[in-house]
């Protein structure tokens, strides 16, 4: 398995601390969707707490990923999660008062969301710098796993949380979780970067450059093409469970948490499956990649069809699968022949294109959802952007 990075006890280290600031990040991500949904009821106004998570990303990641390449990547990584403790704290305290409201929910949403948008420039940037270059695309899929790991356990562990012990001491078990993740990003020592001089270019100058490159590489430009199709329906989709769960099938905070841990498994289970994968190849996506973008953009149209609680949840988890191993497959694309003095200008805008189709799409589902009904909402934008990629992707290999 292409696993050759935990070779270094650095990323070791690394892997062990971000377990716990993933599981906290998860755990997050529950509690203020089931509060959006418990406070109004509204699938459009839990949809619009999710586009608030990710929509900064849209305009920041691009300009962070300038930044992140002109200053010191650990310093910057320690600077985003202590925002990310100071947030869960303030959060916290707020719901522990009773003084949590849908407009402070949006607002600490917002605040969130800059941070997510900092968070993937700068994770992406050094991670790869933990190892050598020959072990580039093993971080980026031991990475993921670990990621998704936490996917599965943290909704898990945060909506039986929900229902034991309350929402406010969710919030405080988060808070704790993050001081491991700090302390052990303080002790890594990264691999040094190549100094081309890109660091003294103009600002602006130094994002064309990162644009620049996206638009004449074309496996990156193709790896951003499938990466933000799947991550405007499948991701968006994702991201409304609470409807789905106690509008739909009336499971409530345990049904949404069991949801998102399927969710998670799928994830683990397309992680590993592409760990599992020969290495690939620099220079172009595999055909496996391409195809996978339209059985997820179908599975969004299975899901809004499902006459049962657990056929939802396998078709939630299918659909977790295929994104996760899509996403993999993109990212080791970009990344293995890009120079460390660039990740954070490219890396930033995959960022923009996942996260940011995440938001979009959790916006125009909720909308949607609220239209004509949550189901129909996810039948519709499946079937018609599975049918739309699929003929993309045809004309695109007839041309070749």
């Amino acid at each position: 398995m292409n696993l050759g990075a935990l070779k270094s006890g650095n990323f070791r280290a690394y892997v062990f601390g971000a377990a716990f600031g993933l599981l906290a990040i998860w755990m997050q991500r529950i509690v203020m969707s089931w509060l959006a949904w418990d406070m109004t009821g509204s699938p459009s106004f839990v949809g619009f707490v999710a586009l608030l998570l990710f929509a900064p990303a849209i305009v920041l990641s691009p300009l962070v990923g300038v930044w992140v390449d002109r200053v010191n990547v650990k310093r910057a990584m320690l600077m985003v999660q202590g925002g990310n403790i100071f947030l869960c704290a303030a959060l916290w305290a707020i719901v522990a008062l009773g003084w949590i409201t849908p407009f402070l929910l949006a607002l600490f949403a917002f605040l969130i969301g800059v941070l997510i948008a900092a968070s993937h420039p700068v994770r992406m940037a050094m991670t790869p710098r933990l190892v050598r270059r020959e072990h580039v695309s093993s971080v980026v899929t031991i990475v993921a796993i670990n990621f998704n790991i936490a996917r599965m356990v943290g909704p898990a562990v945060g909506g039986v949380m929900i229902a034991q012990i309350g929402v406010a001491h969710t919030l405080l078990l988060q808070w704790l979780l993050f001081v491991p993740y700090l302390v052990v990003l303080s002790r890594l020592s990264l691999r040094p970067r190549r100094e081309s001089g890109g660091a003294q270019e103009p600002f602006f100058k130094a994002l064309g450059a990162g644009l620049r490159y996206v638009w004449q590489v074309k496996a990156v430009r193709e790896a951003m093409f499938v990466a933000g199709m799947l991550a405007l329906v499948a991701r968006g989709a994702l991201e409304v469970l609470p409807p789905l769960a106690d509008g739909v099938f009336a499971r409530g905070a345990d049904g949404l948490g069991a949801l998102m841990s399927v969710t998670g498994l799928g994830a683990i289970l397309g992680g590993f499956s592409k760990a599992a994968l020969p290495p690939q190849a620099p220079g172009r996506l595999p055909l496996l990649t391409r195809l996978a973008i339209v059985l997820g953009l179908l599975l969004v149209a299975f899901l809004g069809l499902a006459p049962t609680w657990q056929i939802a949840l396998a078709v939630a988890a299918g659909i977790s699968y295929v994104t996760t191993l899509t996403a993999i497959s993109t990212q080791t694309a970009i990344q293995l022949d890009l120079e460390d003095d660039m990740r954070g200008r490219v890396m930033s805008l995959w960022a923009v294109i996942a996260a940011g189709g995440a938001a979009l799409g959790a916006g125009g589902v909720g909308v949607l959802a609220d239209l004509m009904g949550f189901q129909k909402a996810l039948v519709w934008c499946g079937s018609l952007s599975a049918l739309s990629v699929a003929g993309y992707l045809t004309l695109v290999s007839m041309k070749k």
